[in-house]
């Protein structure tokens, strides 16, 4: 279980660098694997450069020897994809990650080239993010087999919301080749379809018993596993009412731990929004 982490900001929304290694640390603690970095969950189109770099750092000091930090260093342009993730590696983080490009909508070629560029860069792991939804394109499970070819493309996160296509990577590419849910809602069948695990947002306020639901899946204990993942279902549900990360920021606040607010064009949630989630924390007993 990996955690795709907020960004704090401070009241004038600066990016909160001591309140991102206490969140980093109380991520960990309660059974985050690792930590990754300026990633959507992020607000990673709203931080400058030097932001993310200095994110990198301070979450490898806080947590690079208890935990894998991932550097989300994927963007819509393939240079300055390639130029930031030279800079994570040199701040010590253990892997990147990098989005399909956004908006511009490259074809498949496009994305194999702008894959192996970022993957030439580096010697570091590299993990892909398939998010259709957000990019507006979907990498093909054809596409995912030839970028696994590439010895340092170690992994993929799958949010295209297809168990249809995590399948067909999974029967494309090797059994070293992870895939990784990018649904919270989806991990336990992407278990099943042979996922590794989840890099997730609701692991912000319940990672211990996201944790113990994969742990249980893989030893065996898929009855137990099932009735974790309804236990939670609310909540995964909620988390995605609107746009993320404004629901878990909110998820957060309410259970006691501020990481402020958002920078626009991101705004709070509405009322009913807030409802919904206040709501799924009441059910699960993190809120009054």
């Amino acid at each position: 279980m990996l955690t795709a982490m907020v960004t704090p900001f401070t009241p004038d929304l600066k990016v909160d660098y001591d309140k991102a290694a206490e969140l980093a640390r109380k991520l960990v603690d309660s059974g985050s694997d690792g930590i990754v970095v300026a990633g959507t969950t992020g607000e990673s189109p709203t931080l400058t450069k030097e932001e993310k770099v200095n994110l990198f750092r301070v979450v490898v000091e806080a947590v690079g020897k208890e935990a894998a930090v991932v550097a989300g260093t994927g963007g819509n342009a393939t240079q300055a994809s390639v130029e930031l993730t030279r800079e994570a590696e040199k701040v010590g983080v253990h892997g990147v990650m990098a989005v399909v490009p956004y908006y511009n909508k490259p074809p498949q070629d496009g994305l194999i080239t702008h894959f192996k560029a970022i993957a030439a860069a580096t010697s570091l792991p590299v993990i892909l993010y398939n998010i259709p939804g957000r990019t507006g394109i979907n990498m093909t499970p054809e596409t995912v087999e030839k970028l696994a070819g590439v010895e340092n493309i170690v992994a993929i996160k799958e949010a295209s919301g297809s168990l249809d296509q995590v399948t067909d990577i999974r029967r494309r590419t090797p059994p070293s080749f992870k895939i990784y849910s990018g649904d919270d809602s989806l991990t336990l069948p992407i278990l099943a379809v042979g996922g590794e695990g989840i890099i997730s947002v609701a692991s912000h306020v319940v990672g211990r018993r996201l944790k113990d639901m994969v742990e249980a899946y893989v030893a065996g204990q898929v009855a137990k596993a099932a009735e974790i993942n309804a236990e939670l279902f609310p909540l995964f549900k909620a988390l995605f009412v609107t746009t993320n990360p404004i629901p878990v920021k909110l998820a957060l606040r309410l259970t006691g731990f501020d990481v402020g607010g958002l920078r626009p064009p991101l705004v709070e949630a509405g009322e009913r929004e807030a409802a919904i989630v206040r709501q799924a924390l009441s059910g699960l007993g993190l809120v009054a």
